[in-house]
């Protein structure tokens, strides 16, 4: 959450603050970078454990959006790097990551917190 409260203020999107000072980016991109090396680490497990699973419509799900979810990292991380990208892009990239993160997150912590049950799985 703090990643995102930083790349609103980085691009000035946060009403009433000032442009982010120049240490912000680069604050930015070290939280960025822990969660990915944390998702790998949590990754590996799952896969090692559980390996891909379609055998049920909520493993499908978790298991297929995990896969999905390295492929949007690397989209988001492509199109922030090179600035010849139409203006929608960005947050097109952001928001099929965010989709990603949101399906894994319900199909596995959700479901576990809810009793092993989600809506729709």
């Amino acid at each position: 959450m703090h990643g995102h409260a930083l790349a609103l203020w980085m691009y000035g999107r946060l009403p009433g603050l000032r442009a982010a000072p120049h240490p912000v980016p680069k604050v930015h991109r070290l939280i960025g970078m822990v969660d990915f090396l944390f998702s790998v680490l949590i990754a590996q497990q799952c896969i090692i454990a559980y390996g891909v699973s379609l055998t049920g419509t909520r493993e499908a799900l978790h298991s297929l959006a995990g896969c999905f979810l390295y492929g949007a990292v690397l989209a988001k991380a492509v199109v922030v790097r090179h600035r010849r990208w139409p203006g929608w892009a960005l947050p097109l990239a952001g928001g099929a990551l965010v989709t990603v993160i949101a399906l894994v997150w319900y199909s596995a912590a959700f479901w576990y917190l809810d009793g092993y049950r989600a809506p729709g799985l």
